[in-house]
């Protein structure tokens, strides 16, 4: 005697999934390797200090790794972690306002007393302007100038259209040129 059980075929779904073409993982020990410098520099323009931006760029490729399967395309993995790390340093942001609800003026980050001194005040009176600007003009800014990213990458790592990324790249320019008392 059979059982009608084992005589059933293989359920749908099963061959289905047997027929789905595999996914490509992303390598994202390569990405980290080839990366991580460049995106933990633009974590420090964006939170202030060393060791948050370190920890924000080290959970977006923790995150990435996790979901490197779910990933559509491999090759925009730079740009989605580059995200991450945009959506990261806004939260810790989010989290300093809510604690400091006070204004706390910017220094910028020193580690030593040899990197104090090659610092060059120009260069600190940019940062002090740069961070004075509005968040999404810095994150245009440095993305666009500090990484020489395109107006479309820059738009596609904010999470907004080509134009809105030129006009804000533009104010942002604008507001920092007033900043500096360079009136343009």
């Amino acid at each position: 005697m059979t059982r009608a059980a084992d005589a059933v075929p293989k359920r749908l779904c099963d061959v289905e999934v047997e027929l789905l073409p595999r996914r490509e993982l992303v390598d994202v020990a390569t990405l980290f390797a080839e990366h991580h410098l460049g995106l933990v520099r633009l974590a420090l323009i964006m939170v202030g200090d060393r060791a948050t931006a370190e920890d924000v760029v080290q959970e977006a490729f923790a995150r990435t790794h996790a979901g490197r399967a779910r990933l559509r395309d491999p090759s925009s993995a730079l740009a989605y972690v580059r995200s991450a790390v945009l959506n990261g340093c806004r939260s810790v942001l989010r989290r300093r306002a809510t604690v400091f609800r006070r204004a706390v003026p910017y220094e910028p980050p020193v580690w030593s007393a040899e990197s104090a001194a090659l610092l060059g005040e120009e260069r600190r009176e940019v940062l002090v302007a740069l961070r004075g600007l509005p968040q999404r003009q810095r994150e245009a800014l440095t993305l666009r100038y500090y990484f020489d990213l395109t107006d479309q990458e820059v738009a596609d790592a904010m999470g907004v259209s080509g134009s809105t990324a030129r006009s804000t790249i533009a104010r942002g320019l604008s507001a920092l040129a007033r900043a500096l008392g360079e009136d343009a």
